[in-house]
């Protein structure tokens, strides 16, 4: 069984269609698998605003959010949570942490995300998510996870003393080039596996994103991965930062190449 769960309320959005982004996808998934998606949050404007703003504003969702992957995981059911943002993923890690010590998370993102307070020149909360998990910082919905459990994939967009912080915590690291099946089933041995996936990791044209960074993955490089894993290992799965096109025919394209990257998850449902 799928339990899946989309975020519907402001967390640290700073575009106004990432939203839709996540519900868009909901929909689509839900069409094709005869699936129902529970939505969770009121979605609000977005804003250019620093974390000590958005994080306040996000707590109702991310405390909900949290509810729900928690009972889904309890229950034995696979999650797959659709995210508007990565700071998302403050409400899904020290789940995964506690209930599944020994998993191993896939962070599939063009940015690290291990920014502290300290560090961060934007403020962006999305870009503090990986390491507040890690227990860097205090987000105030919990942390837990190990940063050796952490395999960052394709990350290619670091700040200097982000960099610092991982490699002086022990993330692993493996570039866009690098992403191979065997690299990636390597690493994760035969480990529990939760995947993130933030969409501005492939390169540039195959989704509309927030951010926009070169030499990223490919759908079919990424899709590989996700078959590869056996099914019996995979916990869940967030996708997270599909910026909705205004027209049509651009989110068709954008939906299909997320589902067909998804489907070895789904296809494998017993």
């Amino acid at each position: 069984m799928t339990n899946l769960i989309v975020s519907q309320g402001r967390i640290a959005d700073r575009t106004e269609r990432m939203i839709e982004g996540a519900a868009r996808t909901a929909f689509a998934l839900e069409k094709r698998y005869g699936i129902k998606g529970q939505f969770i949050g009121k979605a609000a404007s977005s804003a250019n605003d620093n974390w000590r703003t958005s994080l306040p504003q996000a707590k109702e969702t991310l405390l909900a959010l949290n509810q729900a992957i928690t009972q889904g995981i309890k229950n034995g059911r696979r999650t797959v949570m659709l995210a508007n943002t990565c700071s998302a993923s403050l409400a899904s890690l020290p789940v995964v942490a506690r209930e599944h010590p020994d998993a191993v998370v896939l962070w599939i993102d063009a940015h690290g995300d291990f920014n502290t307070p300290e560090t961060t020149e934007s403020g962006y909360l999305g870009g503090m998510v990986l390491a507040a998990a890690c227990g860097l910082w205090d987000s105030g919905h919990g942390a837990g996870l190990r940063p050796e459990q952490v395999i960052l994939v394709g990350a290619r967009d670091i700040d200097e003393p982000e960099q610092q912080l991982l490699q002086d915590s022990g993330v692993r690291l493996i570039s866009s080039k690098q992403a191979t099946v065997e690299n990636v089933l390597r690493a994760i041995r035969d480990a529990p596996v939760w995947i993130h996936i933030d969409w501005d990791v492939l390169e540039p044209g195959f989704l509309p994103t927030d951010y926009v960074v070169p030499n990223g993955m490919l759908p079919i490089q990424i899709q590989a991965i996700i078959e590869a894993i056996p099914y019996k290992q995979l916990l869940g799965i967030e996708l997270a930062e599909f910026n909705a096109a205004t027209d049509e025919e651009s989110n068709e394209k954008a939906l299909a190449i997320i589902l067909d990257i998804v489907a070895p998850i789904f296809d494998a449902m017993p």
